[in-house]
């Protein structure tokens, strides 16, 4: 008595359920597709905020940087004229006599010799053009031209000031006074 209780298919019922699950196969295939490519996107999406977030990060070191080398020129540039001006007295030290000017004219030098070492630490170097040298007119500034017999054109006569750099960028121009004499 080990029957079924259920009755054999038809070969028409057979085709109906065949075809059923093949409908129902070919729904799964177009849902696992639109799934597969909806991760695709997500993946692309991400791959892109990766790729930005990394952007981001070199792009706020890169400022960070430029803000710890430059963020003082400002302040630099202020505190030239004190370095123009310590400069001038140390040069009138030559006419100046006296004790007591001596010891003054020592403490000015101290001074400047702090200064400079500051300026050395913050990456600012002075640049000190010679008599006699070419002028680069991306470190000087003419101040004036002058037909000097036995210079050549751009050779420089007197230096009023010296420049300053800032690491790579040019804080001020070394001011400078320049040769125009022709070539003969």
């Amino acid at each position: 008595m080990n029957e079924q209780d259920t009755e054999p298919m038809s070969l028409d019922e057979l085709a109906a359920e065949a075809d059923e699950m093949e409908a129902a196969g070919e729904g799964a295939f177009e849902e696992i597709a639109a799934l597969e490519a909806e991760r695709d996107e997500f993946k692309d999406k991400f791959m892109r905020a990766l790729a930005d977030a990394e952007n981001m990060r070199k792009r706020a070191d890169r400022d960070r940087r430029e803000a710890e080398n430059y963020g003082g020129s400002k302040l630099a540039r202020d505190l030239l004229p004190v370095y123009d001006n310590m400069r001038r007295a140390l040069k009138s030290k030559d006419e100046v006599e006296g004790d007591a000017n001596a010891a003054l004219l020592e403490g000015v030098e101290l001074t400047m010799r702090e200064l400079l070492n500051v300026f050395k630490k913050h990456g600012i170097e002075p640049i000190v053009p010679e008599v006699g040298d070419k002028f680069d007119p991306q470190v000087h500034q003419a101040m004036f031209e002058a037909p000097v017999p036995g210079t050549k054109t751009g050779d420089i006569l007197e230096v009023m000031a010296e420049g300053f750099m800032l690491h790579d960028r040019l804080l001020r121009p070394a001011q400078v006074g320049v040769s125009s004499m022709p070539a003969s």
